[in-house]
């Protein structure tokens, strides 16, 4: 049976849950961290210092991604900097544009150049991986995250485009592909194939990672018990 462990990809942990830091900070296949506002927001994270101080030592010393959050290229590269001086580990997420869609490749290529290790976020084209490519190259440890999920999301087959942007990729040594906004442990598997280095998937889902390879005949029949418990413990009668 397959196990998240015996697969060559590196499995991440995508949230701002400061008890599923500690938890899975102590599982052996978790490699490192990510989150962003967004998930902060849910986690009802107010005091981001605060909270980046809080985690950094949970984490020891794994690889963790914070994002920057303001939509000024000059505010991003201060807050950039910031977060970048609280650790080796430390990767600064800047999104691919700001909200006005004006590309961040410039400070992209500024930070990757002053010893900043950029994770790259919100990339959902093979143009845009390309454009980070070019300006990668030579800089400091990075991350290039494409969010396969969410290409899914519009019909879309994620998986040739992710094959696609591990081969634009496969010369730029310092940059780690990552397939972003997993849906289903299936993804783990996808991303794994499609050559990506990292995926990072959420707490609820790597709850199911005890199903990988799972028997399906077994399966089959934990489902009939469930829907049988189910009915007896609510008394459902026709």
């Amino acid at each position: 049976m397959r196990k998240l462990e015996d697969l060559k990809i590196k499995v991440y942990s995508d949230g701002a849950g400061l008890e599923d830091f500690r938890n899975l900070s102590k599982v052996p296949y978790i490699q490192g961290f990510t989150t962003n506002p967004s998930l902060m927001r849910k986690a009802n994270v107010t005091d981001y210092l605060s909270f980046v101080k809080e985690v950094l030592p949970i984490v020891s010393g794994k690889s963790i991604s914070f994002e920057v959050v303001c939509d000024d290229f000059k505010g991003m590269r201060d807050q950039a900097m910031k977060l970048a001086s609280y650790g080796k580990n430390v990767y600064v997420k800047i999104p691919i544009t700001n909200t006005k869609a004006i590309s961040s490749i410039p400070l992209i290529d500024d930070l990757t150049h002053h010893a900043v290790n950029v994770n790259v976020t919100a990339i959902l084209t093979l143009e845009q991986v390309e454009a980070v490519a070019k300006v990668l190259e030579g800089g400091a440890p990075a991350i290039v995250s494409v969010f396969a999920g969410r290409i899914a999301d519009t019909g879309i087959d994620p998986i040739p485009l992710m094959k696609a942007a591990k081969k634009i990729l496969q010369d730029v040594k310092n940059a780690e592909l990552l397939w972003a906004s997993t849906r289903e442990i299936l993804n783990i598997i996808q991303a794994d194939e499609a050559g990506c280095a990292i995926i990072t998937v959420p707490p609820d889902i790597l709850k199911k990672a005890s199903l990988l390879g799972y028997d399906l005949a077994a399966l089959s029949l934990d489902t009939v018990k469930q829907f049988c418990n189910d009915a007896a413990s609510s008394g459902l009668k026709l």
